[in-house]
């Protein structure tokens, strides 16, 4: 029989040591939880600090409503030996997973904790990201991850890099199910990125978050090209080159505070509407200001986020890749406090035309707001496509059927407004009635045409031109009769291709009115496994 084992005597190896009793069990508890939660010590809490980051925990209080964390697996150590691993079995393995409620609603987190293995994903580590996954989908609500880790763990092998396997499986499982949100408050590197590119928003930190696929000394070893961490793959690059990353801010409590308003705006999964509140910003307010915003001549630019802040609930909104392909909005904001993902062309960059990353930033967001149930509103002032060999041979073709695809795809209510021009393919591909929309309106400004008045002249009258004494006065006095034939304000509106042209004054209140009306909108997609979207 084996001896009994008394309070304070050493147990097994790694074991804690047992006390007599309820009240002395209770304490040894209370006594392990309290390790649990200091962590690897001062030091290593310091050392965090002083990179000025946040550690796990301080994170999670952050994202969390107060006192609201649930947290799971706490105890939770890794069993793998070799490599000194057996003689370091800290509680958490690294991460720290659980669920709470922000804005009083349930969410799901995972919080890396650099201070322990680096943040890097062990076998242990790997599974207690998959519970929490595989509870936050069950369960119908968001997962936000804050990635503060080194990549796999190095010392156990194949076993850690499956880990990442589980991962993005789930993450493709979960998405357009639950909101997925991943916040990068550190490295991350080699496969370990996929997991964010999977999610449906990115944020990221200035300075102490970076993500690339290989780092600096394999960039430098292979292309002989030398560049920093943070000019590789730093928040400023993610958020204006690559379009990795949605969101960037200087600071972490400035970054997770945005991620608390995000939440805000979506719905706790596919099944459930957005929440709505309450709007102090009268739904028929006027806006007598737009009449001097937009200039009739479309060759004029102006900011279309001045559009969107007249007609949205107290000019106040969200916008989604702010500084990667600029020519084109994409924002969530209130009408009547009902969330709408607002797409807009923006006249102040590249004339508004529509490129690659346009077309393939605006499809993304279209499709999350269709997964998500968000109404979508369309602002249109579209010169077209941007031409060029470049944009050609790029793939402008199959980029820009990503956006048309997105649209046709989408079963939300769909309500356009053409503010000014609109030609060609670009006039279709973004929501025009053609491909769907359920609403389409007109402001008096609007001009829909294949192409503009100029070089539709010259294209259709070129040999009359051609031909003229004076082919300059014959030119203009043509573009001037092709423009009041087939260009005047009425003319789709006459055909039944938009349903009404508005006093812009009154535009918050039209669409307003519109979303009233389609919010039990209801349509079916064809039965199918799931559609083959252009790549």
């Amino acid at each position: 029989m084996a001896p009994i084992q008394r309070a304070g005597e050493a147990g097994p190896a790694g074991a804690p040591e047992q006390a007599d009793g309820l009240r002395g069990r209770t304490a040894e508890l209370h006594g392990i939880r309290a390790r649990a939660l200091a962590g690897p010590g001062e030091k290593a809490t310091a050392a965090q600090h002083a990179k000025g980051k946040l550690t796990a925990r301080e994170r999670i209080e952050l994202l969390l409503d107060a006192g609201s964390f649930q947290e799971v697996e706490q105890l939770r150590r890794h069993r793998a030996a070799g490599f000194g691993l057996e003689a370091k079995k800290p509680y958490t393995d690294g991460v720290i997973t659980g669920w709470g409620t922000v804005h009083g609603r349930t969410v799901f987190v995972y919080a890396h904790d650099f201070r322990i293995f680096g943040g890097a994903l062990g076998e242990a580590h790997a599974q207690k990201i998959h519970k929490i996954m595989d509870m936050a989908i069950a369960a119908g609500a968001p997962l936000v991850s804050l990635n503060d880790g080194a990549g796999a763990r190095i010392q156990e092998g194949v076993s850690a890099l499956a880990g990442y396997g589980g991962i993005f499986q789930r993450n493709t499982r979960a998405s357009g199910v639950i909101p997925q949100i991943s916040v990068m408050l550190g490295p991350c590197a080699g496969g370990a990125a996929y997991s964010p590119a999977l999610t449906d928003f990115v944020f990221m930190v200035r300075e102490t978050s970076q993500m690339f696929i290989t780092g600096p000394d394999v960039v430098k070893a292979v292309t002989g090209e030398e560049i920093t961490q943070n000019g590789l793959g730093g928040a400023d690059v993610h958020a204006e080159t690559s379009g990795v990353c949605h969101f960037a801010y200087d600071d972490e409590e400035t970054c997770i505070a945005e991620v608390r308003y995000l939440l805000s705006l979506l719905p706790q999964n596919n099944r459930e509407n957005p929440p709505r509140v309450e709007s102090a910003d009268p739904a028929d307010r006027r806006s007598d200001v737009l009449l001097d915003l937009v200039p009739a001549d479309g060759n004029r630019p102006y900011d279309m986020a001045k559009v969107i802040e007249e007609i949205v609930d107290d000019g106040d909104y969200l916008e989604v890749h702010e500084r990667w392909a600029r020519n084109i909005i994409c924002a969530l904001a209130r009408l009547d406090g009902r969330v709408v993902g607002i797409i807009a062309n923006q006249p102040q960059t590249l004339a508004g035309v529509l490129d690659i990353e346009a077309s393939e930033k605006a499809a993304r967001f279209v499709q999350m707001c269709d997964a998500f149930n968000i109404a979508l509103i369309t602002l249109l002032d579209v010169p077209g496509f941007l031409p060029g060999v470049g944009q050609e041979h790029g793939g402008i073709i199959r980029h820009g059927a990503k956006l048309l695809y997105a649209y046709c795809n989408a079963t939300v209510p769909r309500i356009s407004l053409i503010v000014r021009k609109a030609y060609g393919g670009a006039y279709i591909v973004m929501d025009s009635q053609s491909i769907g929309a359920d609403l389409t309106y007109a402001w008096p400004t609007n001009e829909i045409a294949v192409m503009g008045a100029e070089g539709a002249a010259n294209v259709v009258f070129r040999r009359q031109i051609a031909a003229a004494p004076d082919p300059d006065a014959m030119r203009a006095r043509l573009v001037k009769e092709y423009r009041a034939e087939l260009m005047h304000p009425y003319y789709a509106v006459e055909r039944g291709l938009v349903d009404d042209v508005i006093d812009p004054t009154e535009t918050r209140e039209v669409l307003v009115r519109a979303l009233a009306m389609l919010r039990l909108k209801h349509a079916d997609l064809p039965s199918r496994k799931h559609g083959n979207p252009p790549q």
